[in-house]
């Protein structure tokens, strides 16, 4: 799932991208309204987290012509502009909640999840696929009810292969899905994750799962044979 922030000061940028990323969620920055605005108009986020004061283009601004075109992205404000006028013209124009700076890294992370539940029609899904669950609410991962240790973006290739089970997922799906923009990084370079991944998952059981390369295509996560 990513998740677009759009934050112009560049220190709590920064730390909220970290805090963001190591809760397993897929993160993009944006530090003016103008480009948050192009942003939105060609990418597609699971949430987005506005500030309202940002140079070049206000966030209630960007708030108004993303739901004009019909988007219904989440969208919680985040800002320092706590007034009731405030609150309700964001809330008026379509956000979907409203937090105060400063506020307690623990209350976003819960808004969060109860904005992605909010979008998944209220439900909070556990993906599985053989021995491997992926709970969305802890954002954590289990193979055979043991916890499985995987760096940020491991996290974010596997969240995409198991959410989608059974089919494949393009080595393009994936690269859009795990980098941002603004990274220095080409599609190959989903290969590295995938071979760690696979690394991580080898089982000898038949509850087993692989990660299988479709030349041309992509990748297919599916339970494998006893062998």
């Amino acid at each position: 799932m990513r998740i677009l922030l759009i934050e112009d000061h560049v220190e709590l940028s920064r730390w909220l991208t970290k805090a963001l990323q190591d809760a397993h969620w897929s993160v993009e920055c944006a530090m003016n309204g103008a480009d948050a605005d192009s942003l939105l108009h060609t990418q597609q986020y699971a949430l987005v987290i506005l500030d309202l004061s940002l140079p070049k283009m206000d966030g209630l601004e960007v708030l108004k012509r993303l739901r004009a075109r019909g988007s219904k992205t989440p969208v919680l404000i985040l800002t320092a502009r706590g007034g009731l006028q405030d609150r309700v013209q964001g809330l008026n124009l379509g956000a979907d909640d409203y937090l105060a700076k400063p506020f307690e890294l623990v209350e976003l992370e819960a808004r969060v999840k109860a904005l992605l539940r909010r979008a998944q029609g209220g439900e909070a899904p556990i993906y599985s696929c053989g021995a491997l669950q992926f709970d969305t609410v802890s954002r954590m991962f289990s193979y055979g009810n043991v916890t499985l240790a995987l760096t940020p973006r491991e996290h974010a290739v596997l969240e995409v292969l198991i959410s989608k089970a059974g089919r494949v997922v393009s080595k393009e799906k994936l690269f859009d899905e795990v980098f941002s923009l603004v990274d220095d990084a080409n599609p190959d370079a989903i290969e590295i994750y995938i071979h760690r991944l696979r690394k991580k998952l080898q089982r000898t059981d038949t509850e087993a799962v692989a990660i299988t390369t479709l030349r041309g295509l992509g990748y297919l996560l599916e339970v494998v044979a006893e062998k």
